[in-house]
Protein backbone atom coordinates (compact mmCIF):
# COMPACT_ATOMS: atom_id res chain seq x y z
CA UNK A 1 0.00 0.00 0.00
CA UNK A 2 1.69 3.15 -1.25
CA UNK A 3 0.24 6.61 -0.64
CA UNK A 4 3.00 8.44 -2.52
CA UNK A 5 1.69 10.14 -5.65
CA UNK A 6 3.65 9.69 -8.86
CA UNK A 7 5.21 12.62 -10.70
CA UNK A 8 2.44 12.38 -13.31
CA UNK A 9 -0.28 12.47 -10.64
CA UNK A 10 1.35 15.44 -8.93
CA UNK A 11 1.56 17.28 -12.26
CA UNK A 12 -2.14 16.61 -12.94
CA UNK A 13 -3.12 17.85 -9.50
CA UNK A 14 -0.94 20.96 -9.78
CA UNK A 15 -2.41 21.88 -13.18
CA UNK A 16 -5.95 21.62 -11.80
CA UNK A 17 -4.96 23.50 -8.64
CA UNK A 18 -3.50 26.41 -10.60
CA UNK A 19 -6.59 26.58 -12.80
CA UNK A 20 -8.84 26.60 -9.73
CA UNK A 21 -6.76 29.26 -7.98
CA UNK A 22 -6.11 31.55 -10.94
CA UNK A 23 -9.13 31.09 -13.19
CA UNK A 24 -12.09 29.79 -11.15
CA UNK A 25 -11.74 31.33 -7.68
CA UNK A 26 -11.65 35.00 -8.82
CA UNK A 27 -14.90 34.73 -10.79
CA UNK A 28 -16.85 32.16 -8.75
CA UNK A 29 -18.83 34.70 -6.73
CA UNK A 30 -19.84 36.58 -9.87
CA UNK A 31 -21.20 33.49 -11.59
CA UNK A 32 -22.97 32.50 -8.37
CA UNK A 33 -24.69 35.88 -8.23
CA UNK A 34 -25.64 36.09 -11.90
CA UNK A 35 -26.41 32.42 -12.50
CA UNK A 36 -24.69 32.75 -15.88
CA UNK A 37 -23.30 29.59 -17.41
CA UNK A 38 -19.47 29.94 -17.51
CA UNK A 39 -19.02 28.53 -21.01
CA UNK A 40 -15.77 30.36 -21.68
CA UNK A 41 -14.25 29.13 -18.42
CA UNK A 42 -15.33 25.56 -19.10
CA UNK A 43 -13.87 25.72 -22.60
CA UNK A 44 -10.54 26.79 -21.04
CA UNK A 45 -10.71 23.69 -18.86
CA UNK A 46 -11.31 21.59 -21.98
CA UNK A 47 -8.26 23.07 -23.73
CA UNK A 48 -6.13 22.30 -20.66
CA UNK A 49 -7.22 18.66 -20.70
CA UNK A 50 -9.29 18.96 -17.50
CA UNK A 51 -12.42 17.44 -19.08
CA UNK A 52 -13.32 14.06 -20.61
CA UNK A 53 -10.77 12.56 -18.25
CA UNK A 54 -12.03 8.99 -18.50
CA UNK A 55 -11.99 8.80 -22.32
CA UNK A 56 -9.34 6.25 -23.36
CA UNK A 57 -6.35 7.47 -25.34
CA UNK A 58 -7.40 5.55 -28.47
CA UNK A 59 -10.43 7.86 -28.73
CA UNK A 60 -8.41 11.02 -28.14
CA UNK A 61 -8.90 11.31 -24.39
CA UNK A 62 -6.57 11.53 -21.42
CA UNK A 63 -7.11 7.87 -20.58
CA UNK A 64 -7.08 8.53 -16.85
CA UNK A 65 -8.33 6.13 -14.23
CA UNK A 66 -11.09 7.16 -11.84
CA UNK A 67 -8.63 7.72 -8.99
CA UNK A 68 -6.48 10.06 -11.07
CA UNK A 69 -9.57 11.94 -12.25
CA UNK A 70 -10.57 12.45 -8.61
CA UNK A 71 -7.41 14.53 -8.05
CA UNK A 72 -8.62 16.94 -10.72
CA UNK A 73 -12.28 17.05 -9.66
CA UNK A 74 -11.32 17.80 -6.07
CA UNK A 75 -9.19 20.76 -7.10
CA UNK A 76 -11.79 22.19 -9.48
CA UNK A 77 -14.46 22.01 -6.76
CA UNK A 78 -12.10 23.84 -4.40
CA UNK A 79 -12.49 26.75 -6.82
CA UNK A 80 -16.27 26.45 -7.33
CA UNK A 81 -18.70 23.55 -6.94
CA UNK A 82 -20.89 24.73 -9.80
CA UNK A 83 -18.04 25.07 -12.28
CA UNK A 84 -16.66 21.69 -11.21
CA UNK A 85 -20.07 20.07 -11.71
CA UNK A 86 -20.36 21.57 -15.20
CA UNK A 87 -16.99 20.10 -16.19
CA UNK A 88 -17.29 16.75 -14.41
CA UNK A 89 -20.74 16.07 -15.89
CA UNK A 90 -19.11 15.55 -19.28
CA UNK A 91 -17.49 12.40 -17.87
CA UNK A 92 -20.84 11.41 -16.35
CA UNK A 93 -22.56 11.93 -19.70
CA UNK A 94 -20.01 9.94 -21.69
CA UNK A 95 -19.78 7.02 -19.26
CA UNK A 96 -22.85 5.22 -20.70
CA UNK A 97 -21.09 5.20 -24.09
CA UNK A 98 -17.92 3.89 -22.45
CA UNK A 99 -19.86 1.27 -20.46
CA UNK A 100 -22.41 0.12 -23.02
CA UNK A 101 -21.37 1.42 -26.43
CA UNK A 102 -20.04 -0.56 -29.37
CA UNK A 103 -16.58 0.10 -30.75
CA UNK A 104 -18.11 2.19 -33.54
CA UNK A 105 -20.20 4.24 -31.11
CA UNK A 106 -17.17 4.89 -28.92
CA UNK A 107 -15.10 6.11 -31.85
CA UNK A 108 -17.89 8.35 -33.10
CA UNK A 109 -19.22 9.87 -29.88
CA UNK A 110 -16.17 9.83 -27.60
CA UNK A 111 -14.03 11.03 -30.48
CA UNK A 112 -16.33 14.00 -31.06
CA UNK A 113 -15.95 15.07 -27.42
CA UNK A 114 -12.16 15.20 -27.70
CA UNK A 115 -11.82 16.67 -31.20
CA UNK A 116 -13.89 19.78 -30.48
CA UNK A 117 -15.25 21.52 -27.39
CA UNK A 118 -18.47 19.56 -26.93
CA UNK A 119 -20.77 19.19 -23.93
CA UNK A 120 -22.74 16.03 -23.18
CA UNK A 121 -25.47 15.64 -20.54
CA UNK A 122 -26.69 12.57 -18.63
CA UNK A 123 -30.49 12.27 -18.78
CA UNK A 124 -31.77 9.84 -16.17
CA UNK A 125 -33.98 11.58 -13.57
CA UNK A 126 -37.67 12.26 -14.14
CA UNK A 127 -40.36 14.17 -12.21
CA UNK A 128 -41.67 10.90 -10.72
CA UNK A 129 -38.49 8.83 -10.99
CA UNK A 130 -35.52 10.30 -9.19
CA UNK A 131 -34.45 7.78 -6.60
CA UNK A 132 -36.72 5.13 -8.18
CA UNK A 133 -34.87 4.85 -11.48
CA UNK A 134 -36.75 1.67 -12.47
CA UNK A 135 -40.01 3.64 -12.32
CA UNK A 136 -39.12 5.99 -15.18
CA UNK A 137 -41.97 6.95 -17.48
CA UNK A 138 -40.27 8.24 -20.64
CA UNK A 139 -41.57 5.84 -23.27
CA UNK A 140 -39.51 4.16 -25.97
CA UNK A 141 -41.38 2.67 -28.95
CA UNK A 142 -39.69 0.69 -31.72
CA UNK A 143 -40.58 1.94 -35.21
CA UNK A 144 -38.71 0.14 -37.98
CA UNK A 145 -35.03 0.97 -37.71
CA UNK A 146 -35.72 3.80 -35.24
CA UNK A 147 -37.12 4.42 -31.77
CA UNK A 148 -39.67 7.08 -30.82
CA UNK A 149 -39.14 8.84 -27.48
CA UNK A 150 -41.89 10.59 -25.51
CA UNK A 151 -41.62 11.96 -22.00
CA UNK A 152 -39.81 14.34 -19.68
CA UNK A 153 -36.43 14.39 -17.95
CA UNK A 154 -35.68 16.75 -15.08
CA UNK A 155 -32.73 18.05 -13.05
CA UNK A 156 -30.50 17.61 -16.09
CA UNK A 157 -27.13 19.27 -15.50
CA UNK A 158 -25.95 21.16 -18.60
CA UNK A 159 -29.31 20.24 -20.15
CA UNK A 160 -29.68 23.60 -21.86
CA UNK A 161 -26.04 23.83 -22.94
CA UNK A 162 -25.17 20.30 -24.04
CA UNK A 163 -24.62 19.35 -27.67
CA UNK A 164 -25.65 15.74 -27.08
CA UNK A 165 -27.28 13.53 -24.46
CA UNK A 166 -27.10 10.04 -23.10
CA UNK A 167 -30.69 9.18 -22.25
CA UNK A 168 -32.69 6.38 -20.64
CA UNK A 169 -36.29 5.37 -21.30
CA UNK A 170 -38.62 2.41 -20.92
CA UNK A 171 -39.99 0.11 -23.60
CA UNK A 172 -42.23 -1.63 -21.04
CA UNK A 173 -43.03 0.20 -17.80
CA UNK A 174 -44.58 -2.90 -16.25
CA UNK A 175 -41.21 -4.64 -16.55
CA UNK A 176 -39.54 -1.82 -14.60
CA UNK A 177 -35.75 -2.13 -14.79
CA UNK A 178 -35.91 -4.95 -17.35
CA UNK A 179 -37.60 -2.67 -19.88
CA UNK A 180 -35.13 0.22 -19.83
CA UNK A 181 -33.04 1.17 -22.86
CA UNK A 182 -30.20 3.64 -23.26
CA UNK A 183 -29.40 5.97 -26.18
CA UNK A 184 -26.91 8.61 -27.26
CA UNK A 185 -28.32 11.44 -29.38
CA UNK A 186 -27.84 15.02 -30.53
CA UNK A 187 -29.60 17.66 -28.44
CA UNK A 188 -31.10 19.51 -31.43
CA UNK A 189 -33.28 16.71 -32.79
CA UNK A 190 -36.86 17.68 -33.73
CA UNK A 191 -39.21 17.28 -30.79
CA UNK A 192 -36.72 18.16 -28.03
CA UNK A 193 -37.74 21.19 -25.97
CA UNK A 194 -35.54 22.67 -23.26
CA UNK A 195 -37.34 24.05 -20.24
CA UNK A 196 -36.36 27.07 -18.15
CA UNK A 197 -33.13 27.09 -16.22
CA UNK A 198 -33.75 26.19 -12.58
CA UNK A 199 -33.11 29.00 -10.07
CA UNK A 200 -31.15 26.99 -7.53
CA UNK A 201 -30.01 27.53 -3.95
CA UNK A 202 -26.39 26.70 -4.77
CA UNK A 203 -24.12 25.59 -7.61
CA UNK A 204 -25.73 28.37 -9.58
CA UNK A 205 -22.98 28.37 -12.21
CA UNK A 206 -24.22 24.98 -13.43
CA UNK A 207 -27.13 24.78 -15.86
CA UNK A 208 -30.02 22.60 -14.64
CA UNK A 209 -33.20 22.14 -16.69
CA UNK A 210 -36.24 20.07 -17.56
CA UNK A 211 -36.13 18.48 -21.03
CA UNK A 212 -39.25 17.45 -22.97
CA UNK A 213 -39.23 14.78 -25.69
CA UNK A 214 -42.19 14.81 -28.07
CA UNK A 215 -42.05 12.06 -30.72
CA UNK A 216 -38.27 12.30 -30.94
CA UNK A 217 -36.95 9.81 -33.48
CA UNK A 218 -33.59 8.20 -32.72
CA UNK A 219 -31.92 5.69 -35.07
CA UNK A 220 -31.48 2.19 -33.70
CA UNK A 221 -27.75 2.59 -34.35
CA UNK A 222 -27.67 5.03 -31.42
CA UNK A 223 -29.02 2.56 -28.88
CA UNK A 224 -26.36 1.68 -26.29
CA UNK A 225 -26.25 -2.03 -25.55
CA UNK A 226 -29.21 -4.29 -26.14
CA UNK A 227 -32.87 -3.56 -25.42
CA UNK A 228 -33.43 -3.90 -21.68
CA UNK A 229 -29.79 -3.25 -20.77
CA UNK A 230 -30.31 0.42 -19.93
CA UNK A 231 -30.71 -0.10 -16.19
CA UNK A 232 -27.43 -2.01 -15.97
CA UNK A 233 -25.66 0.72 -17.94
CA UNK A 234 -27.11 3.44 -15.69
CA UNK A 235 -26.16 1.67 -12.46
CA UNK A 236 -22.65 0.92 -13.66
CA UNK A 237 -22.29 4.54 -14.74
CA UNK A 238 -23.25 5.74 -11.26
CA UNK A 239 -20.84 3.30 -9.61
CA UNK A 240 -18.08 4.87 -11.73
CA UNK A 241 -19.15 8.47 -11.13
CA UNK A 242 -19.85 8.48 -7.38
CA UNK A 243 -16.17 8.73 -6.42
CA UNK A 244 -16.15 11.91 -8.50
CA UNK A 245 -18.97 13.37 -6.41
CA UNK A 246 -17.05 12.41 -3.27
CA UNK A 247 -13.95 14.10 -4.67
CA UNK A 248 -15.82 17.32 -5.41
CA UNK A 249 -17.33 17.29 -1.91
CA UNK A 250 -13.83 16.89 -0.50
CA UNK A 251 -12.67 19.87 -2.54
CA UNK A 252 -15.48 22.10 -1.30
CA UNK A 253 -14.79 20.99 2.28
CA UNK A 254 -11.07 21.66 1.90
CA UNK A 255 -11.81 25.19 0.70
CA UNK A 256 -14.04 25.71 3.75
CA UNK A 257 -11.24 24.57 6.05
CA UNK A 258 -8.69 26.77 4.28
CA UNK A 259 -10.94 29.83 4.57
CA UNK A 260 -11.73 29.06 8.23
CA UNK A 261 -8.11 28.53 9.20
CA UNK A 262 -7.06 31.82 7.62
CA UNK A 263 -9.95 33.64 9.29
CA UNK A 264 -9.17 32.11 12.71
CA UNK A 265 -5.63 33.46 12.49
CA UNK A 266 -6.75 36.96 11.52
CA UNK A 267 -9.99 37.59 13.41
CA UNK A 268 -9.56 38.76 17.00
CA UNK A 269 -11.89 38.49 19.98
CA UNK A 270 -11.10 39.47 23.58
CA UNK A 271 -7.72 40.69 22.37
CA UNK A 272 -6.56 37.41 20.79
CA UNK A 273 -6.96 35.63 17.43
CA UNK A 274 -10.02 33.39 17.68
CA UNK A 275 -7.81 30.46 16.69
CA UNK A 276 -6.27 30.66 20.16
CA UNK A 277 -9.55 29.46 21.68
CA UNK A 278 -10.29 25.77 22.05
CA UNK A 279 -13.87 26.16 20.80
CA UNK A 280 -12.54 27.21 17.38
CA UNK A 281 -9.62 24.78 17.46
CA UNK A 282 -11.96 21.83 17.92
CA UNK A 283 -14.10 22.92 14.97
CA UNK A 284 -11.01 23.15 12.75
CA UNK A 285 -9.67 19.81 13.98
CA UNK A 286 -12.95 18.04 13.23
CA UNK A 287 -13.00 19.55 9.75
CA UNK A 288 -9.46 18.34 9.06
CA UNK A 289 -9.99 14.76 10.23
CA UNK A 290 -13.21 14.33 8.24
CA UNK A 291 -11.59 15.75 5.10
CA UNK A 292 -8.72 13.28 5.38
CA UNK A 293 -11.16 10.38 5.85
CA UNK A 294 -13.29 11.54 2.90
CA UNK A 295 -10.25 11.83 0.66
CA UNK A 296 -9.00 8.33 1.53
CA UNK A 297 -12.45 6.77 0.99
CA UNK A 298 -12.68 8.57 -2.35
CA UNK A 299 -9.31 7.34 -3.57
CA UNK A 300 -10.03 3.82 -2.32
CA UNK A 301 -13.28 3.56 -4.29
CA UNK A 302 -11.67 5.07 -7.40
CA UNK A 303 -8.72 2.68 -7.12
CA UNK A 304 -11.07 -0.29 -6.82
CA UNK A 305 -12.87 0.68 -10.02
CA UNK A 306 -9.54 1.08 -11.79
CA UNK A 307 -8.59 -2.45 -10.66
CA UNK A 308 -11.81 -3.88 -12.08
CA UNK A 309 -13.21 -4.74 -8.65
CA UNK A 310 -16.89 -4.48 -7.70
CA UNK A 311 -16.88 -1.06 -6.03
CA UNK A 312 -20.63 -0.46 -5.73
CA UNK A 313 -20.66 -0.52 -1.92
CA UNK A 314 -17.44 1.45 -1.62
CA UNK A 315 -18.51 4.10 -4.14
CA UNK A 316 -21.68 4.61 -2.10
CA UNK A 317 -19.72 4.75 1.15
CA UNK A 318 -17.34 7.36 -0.28
CA UNK A 319 -20.13 9.47 -1.78
CA UNK A 320 -22.28 9.32 1.36
CA UNK A 321 -19.51 10.02 3.87
CA UNK A 322 -17.76 12.75 1.88
CA UNK A 323 -20.92 14.69 1.05
CA UNK A 324 -22.35 14.46 4.58
CA UNK A 325 -18.98 15.61 5.91
CA UNK A 326 -18.92 18.44 3.37
CA UNK A 327 -22.30 19.72 4.54
CA UNK A 328 -21.22 19.73 8.18
CA UNK A 329 -17.81 21.24 7.46
CA UNK A 330 -19.21 24.12 5.39
CA UNK A 331 -21.86 24.80 8.05
CA UNK A 332 -19.15 24.87 10.72
CA UNK A 333 -17.11 27.19 8.50
CA UNK A 334 -19.96 29.69 8.61
CA UNK A 335 -19.98 29.29 12.41
CA UNK A 336 -16.24 29.99 12.62
CA UNK A 337 -16.80 33.19 10.66
CA UNK A 338 -19.68 34.21 12.94
CA UNK A 339 -21.85 37.00 11.59
CA UNK A 340 -19.39 37.62 8.76
CA UNK A 341 -19.94 34.06 7.57
CA UNK A 342 -23.61 34.79 7.00
CA UNK A 343 -22.83 37.57 4.54
CA UNK A 344 -21.77 37.35 0.91
CA UNK A 345 -18.61 39.29 1.71
CA UNK A 346 -17.05 35.96 2.64
CA UNK A 347 -17.12 32.79 0.50
CA UNK A 348 -18.22 30.34 3.18
CA UNK A 349 -21.95 30.97 2.77
CA UNK A 350 -21.61 30.02 -0.91
CA UNK A 351 -19.67 26.91 0.03
CA UNK A 352 -22.48 25.89 2.39
CA UNK A 353 -25.09 26.39 -0.34
CA UNK A 354 -23.01 24.50 -2.88
CA UNK A 355 -22.47 21.64 -0.42
CA UNK A 356 -26.16 20.82 0.01
CA UNK A 357 -26.59 19.57 -3.53
CA UNK A 358 -23.78 17.07 -3.02
CA UNK A 359 -26.04 15.11 -0.65
CA UNK A 360 -28.83 15.01 -3.23
CA UNK A 361 -27.59 14.37 -6.77
CA UNK A 362 -26.14 11.15 -8.19
CA UNK A 363 -28.41 9.32 -5.76
CA UNK A 364 -29.44 10.90 -2.47
CA UNK A 365 -27.48 9.89 0.60
CA UNK A 366 -30.52 7.96 1.79
CA UNK A 367 -30.27 5.86 -1.38
CA UNK A 368 -26.55 5.40 -0.75
CA UNK A 369 -27.42 3.93 2.64
CA UNK A 370 -29.88 1.57 0.96
CA UNK A 371 -27.14 0.40 -1.43
CA UNK A 372 -24.68 -0.10 1.41
CA UNK A 373 -27.18 -1.98 3.59
CA UNK A 374 -28.27 -4.30 0.77
CA UNK A 375 -24.65 -5.16 0.04
CA UNK A 376 -24.10 -5.98 3.71
CA UNK A 377 -27.25 -8.07 4.07
CA UNK A 378 -26.75 -9.97 0.80
CA UNK A 379 -23.21 -11.09 1.58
Amino acid sequence: MDFQLSDEQLALRDTARRFAEEEIKPVAAGFDQSGEFPRGLIEKAWHLGLMNLLVPEEYGGAGLGVMDACFIWEELAWGCGGVATSTMVNDLGLLPVLVGGSEGQKREWLGSLTRDFTLIAFCLSEPEAGSDVAGMQLSVEKDGDSYILNGTKCWITNGGEADCYTLFGSMDRASRHKGICSFVLQSDLPGITKGKKEDKLGQRASDTRVLHFDNVRVPASQRLGEEGEGFRIAMQTLDFSRPGIAAMATGIAQRALDESTAYAKDRKAFGNPIGDYQAIQFLLADMAKDIEAARLLTFQSGWMIDQGANASKYSSIAKCFATDACMKITTDAVQVHGGNGYTKEYPVEKLMRDAKLMQIYEGTNQIQRVVIARQLLNQ
